[in-house]
């Protein structure tokens, strides 16, 4: 008996010590999972800074001063399981692959179509969504009932996007547009004929535009799966495809895409549109646009004045570097200064963040432009000057600030105050390079509602109120310095 009782004893001891191994195993194992996937993300840098437009509805887009859109929820989500911080930088589509190549973007997420070429150049995600092409046009047009009708029709595409290649293919004349919201505006207008884009995208579009103009003419026979992408070699596609994976295995992405592909959203009018953006914009002009005119105007006004010391000077070398500085910055574009230094630089290693780069190139172009004014205005006061001044012991350089250049400026003000207003125009090509300045904004809010006319006059008239302002402080300063000048 006593043989019994031991042997039973031993065997619910070895029941117990197996539950307790079969415990243990599956803490173990939980505790393992956590601890790989956190070795898998100690990979991956603390923020991911994420390209996206923010102009392209229903994928990135402003509703109510924030950015939202199936793209953004999606990889908020993505970030989330990740573990790691998401800073989206909303950058144009056709500067998009420039700011991941120089490292400013780290990941797109901007329903970037997986192909053969970015398959060869970069890393991509699972893709996170399948959808197919179709061709609008006006509703009236029936002449497009198959691809091989868009030959020789005039088709609004961006010209870096699939879909500009589709039309292209098909004999289309491609009208070089920023978005889809531009693309459909010109079609109504008849500026173009038809224009081919992401099925999910067209009929949101025209789910929010009730009274649109705009038919789907046909459905393409191309399937386009989006994906993430990111820099090749940078290891952060792998573990952005697992959670791609998990979203779909527990419904996540379903939720996404019922939330933006199902639910009709209605227009608002212009006038309303113009009331809740308007407030945005001026702070926008407030906080970006001032500030960059006056730090702009204020630094190219001090390099102005060494270029055209520099241009005066005897010496010949000094005087042929100041020519080429004015040359080279007087005779490129403003654009094209902005993209190189902003997106070029970073090649070299030096990286600028756009707020600063849109100051540098405007300060530059300033410069440019401010050292012939002042070149001119001292060159308008007589020699004779100098040489009274020489006469009573002045040096030259005392001379030049006591009595040069207090006439001069008499003759400068004009022409710089031409220069610092068109500087406050020119802070809306910053835009280009992601700056958030006045006119982005007004394009911000025009990209969900296509309220063109309404936004970009509204902007207008901010740049209008800005430089008439300016042109009184130009009157009454000219008056001042001109007041004890014999007429």
């Amino acid at each position: 008996m006593a043989d019994r009782d031991g042997l039973g004893a031993l065997r619910a001891r070895g029941i117990f010590v197996a539950l307790l191994s079969f415990v243990a195993a599956i803490l173990f194992a939980g505790a393992a999972a956590p601890a790989a996937h956190a070795a898998e993300n100690d990979q991956l840098p603390k923020t991911l800074r994420v390209g996206t437009e923010g102009v392209y509805p229903p994928f990135s887009f402003h509703k109510g001063g924030e950015l939202t859109g199936y793209d953004v929820d999606y990889f908020r989500e993505v970030g989330k399981r990740l573990g790691v911080k998401v800073q989206f930088v909303e950058t144009p589509w056709d500067s998009m692959f420039a700011g991941l190549n120089s490292g400013r973007i780290d990941i797109i997420a901007n329903q970037v179509t997986k192909n053969e070429e970015r398959i060869a150049q970069y890393d991509l995600s699972s893709p996170y969504v399948t959808t197919t092409g179709v061709v609008v046009t006006k509703k009236s047009d029936n002449s497009v009932k198959k691809l091989a009708d868009l030959k020789g029709k005039k088709s609004a595409q961006n010209i870096t996007s699939d879909w500009a290649n589709t039309a292209k293919g098909a004999g289309a004349n491609i009208v070089s547009v920023e978005g889809m919201d531009k693309a459909a505006a010109l079609v109504e207008q008849g500026r173009a004929d038809a224009f081919v884009n992401d099925e999910l995208a067209v009929k949101y579009y025209l789910a929010t535009h009730p009274n649109s103009d705009l038919k789907i003419a046909l459905t393409t026979e191309d399937k386009s799966e989006s994906v993430f992408t990111a820099r090749k070699d940078t290891n952060i596609t792998p573990a952005v495809s697992k959670v791609i994976d998990q979203m779909e295995a527990d419904g996540t992405s379903k939720k996404l895409y019922d939330k933006y592909f199902t639910t009709k959203a209605t227009g608002q009018s212009t006038w309303d549109v113009i009331k809740e953006n308007f407030g945005s914009m001026l702070l926008a002009t407030v906080k970006v646009t001032i500030p960059l005119t006056a730090v702009a105007f204020v630094v190219g006004l001090v390099l102005a004045l060494g270029v055209a010391l520099a241009r005066l000077s005897s010496n010949a070398a000094i005087s042929w570097l100041a020519r080429a500085f004015i040359s080279i910055f007087r005779g490129t574009p403003l654009l094209v200064q902005l993209f190189i230094i902003f997106f070029g630089l970073p090649e070299l290693g030096l990286k600028l963040n756009p707020w600063i780069s849109a100051g540098i190139a405007l300060s530059l172009n300033v410069a440019a432009y401010a050292a012939e004014i002042i070149r001119s205005a001292i060159l308008s006061v007589p020699k004779g000057q100098w040489e009274a001044a020489e006469t009573i012991g002045m040096s030259r350089s005392t001379a030049l600030k006591r009595i040069v250049l207090p006439q001069a400026s008499r003759v400068a003000v004009p022409p710089l105050s031409n220069t610092l207003i068109s500087l406050v125009k020119d802070t809306s090509l910053a835009a280009t390079i992601g700056v958030t300045e006045v006119f982005h904004q007004s394009q911000i809010a025009a990209a969900p509602t296509s309220k063109f006319l309404g936004l970009y006059i509204t902007a207008a008239l901010i740049y209008w109120v800005l430089c008439f302002v300016l042109s009184i402080v130009q009157t009454r300063l000219e008056d001042r310095l001109g007041r004890h000048v014999a007429r």
